[in-house]
């Protein structure tokens, strides 16, 4: 799976943990606990509350502004939207228990980014999904290798694409010219073996 959907997927699944956390919460008592009291929340957040009083009464105070936050924009959903979320959810809850903690780690990660580069990503992800079946199923495969490779060659590898991105057109063209050359020098010494 490419880090692209991973973080989606981790994204939502983060999202319905905190729903289903919050559906899992409070309490009339709970209600009193909140700061300005409970006439600021909605009639379905305090019956989100009264519903779940051990779960909330657990939570510290960031954590129930964010089930909150997370049951308002729950409840903005459409109904498709819901259900895309339930079954990430439950592909979430199918991984193994160590993919499951990548998933989490790689969403941990996403929070820490900057929104222009959550953005960014958001966007690279909607070209990647643009492209034919065929493409995607290529680079997929390729991350896939790239991340099995060990961690110094992969810093090898990331080291010469950010000097690769860093030079002038002429300058790869120069070194495309190159990579070309000694293809085709090893092809005339392995004659029939596979690719360098």
């Amino acid at each position: 799976m490419s880090p692209r959907p991973q973080l989606r997927l981790a994204f939502v699944a983060a999202v319905l943990t905190a729903l289903l956390a919050a559906g899992a919460l409070a309490t009339r008592s709970a209600l009193a606990q909140m700061p300005g009291g409970a006439p600021s929340l909605s009639a379905a957040e305090q019956q989100l509350i009264r519903d779940h009083p051990g779960q909330w009464a657990n939570l510290t105070p960031e954590q129930r502004q964010r089930v909150l936050a997370n049951f308002q924009k729950w409840q903005q959903m459409t109904p498709q939207q819901r259900d895309f979320a339930r079954q990430n959810y439950e592909k979430f809850r199918s991984l193994p228990p160590e993919e499951r903690q990548r998933v989490l780690e790689g969403y941990h990660r996403w929070r820490q980014l900057p929104p222009e580069r959550q953005q960014q990503l958001r966007a690279d992800y909607g070209r990647f999904k643009g492209l034919p079946p065929q493409r995607q199923q290529q680079i997929t495969q390729r991350f896939q290798r790239f991340q099995s490779l060990p961690p110094e060659q992969r810093d090898r590898m990331l080291n010469n694409y950010r000097r690769w991105q860093q030079m002038s057109p002429e300058q790869r063209q120069q070194m495309r010219s190159r990579f070309r050359a000694g293809q085709h020098r090893w092809r005339q010494q392995n004659p029939g073996g596979p690719p360098p």
